[in-house]
């Protein structure tokens, strides 16, 4: 038994749109701008909460729940750049901007997307994007809030 080492093994992706959020294919997911390198180590945030809807009654001696509506708070943290290719993410996820972001885990980052992966995509609206304050032996950084539009597929299969 091992566990699943995250280094190098996450890949970001950001799509304009998609032809199928359960199951995007390979050749489409591969062609979209990947932003996983411009991505901080520590700058994926995709933090479900789940609500409790309350169930109990004036008979019930315990407080009991059942799962209510699913809330993600997703925020991804950005590396500026100096080239356009790596000022993508900043001038493209300005606010307002709609699409999907796609994440994948445990494959090496550099792997080709392939059938039969396990994807997460999040159709959504970005935030306007937060310049971070500089700081001494820091790159310049941005912050880009995004919600979601509609529900997420967190364990969509690539066709």
């Amino acid at each position: 038994m091992s566990d699943l080492i995250s280094d190098g093994k996450t890949k970001v992706c950001w799509a304009p749109s998609l032809t199928s959020q359960t199951a995007p294919t390979a050749t489409e997911l591969n062609a979209l701008a990947d932003y996983t390198s411009r991505i901080t180590p520590d700058g994926l945030k995709i933090d479900p909460d789940t609500a409790d809807v309350d169930t109990s009654s004036l008979a019930s001696r315990f407080d009991t729940a059942e799962a209510g509506r699913v809330k993600f708070d997703i925020e991804l943290t950005f590396k500026r750049g100096t080239t356009t290719q790596e000022e993508l993410p900043w001038t493209t996820l300005t606010y307002g901007t709609h699409g999907s972001l796609v994440v994948r885990r445990g494959v090496d980052f550099e792997t080709a997307f392939a059938a039969g992966q396990s994807v997460e995509v999040y159709p959504v609206v970005c935030g306007e994007p937060g310049s971070q304050p500089p700081a001494a032996n820091e790159v310049s950084k941005f912050v880009s809030k995004m919600l979601l539009t509609s529900a997420p597929t967190t364990r969509a299969t690539v066709a």
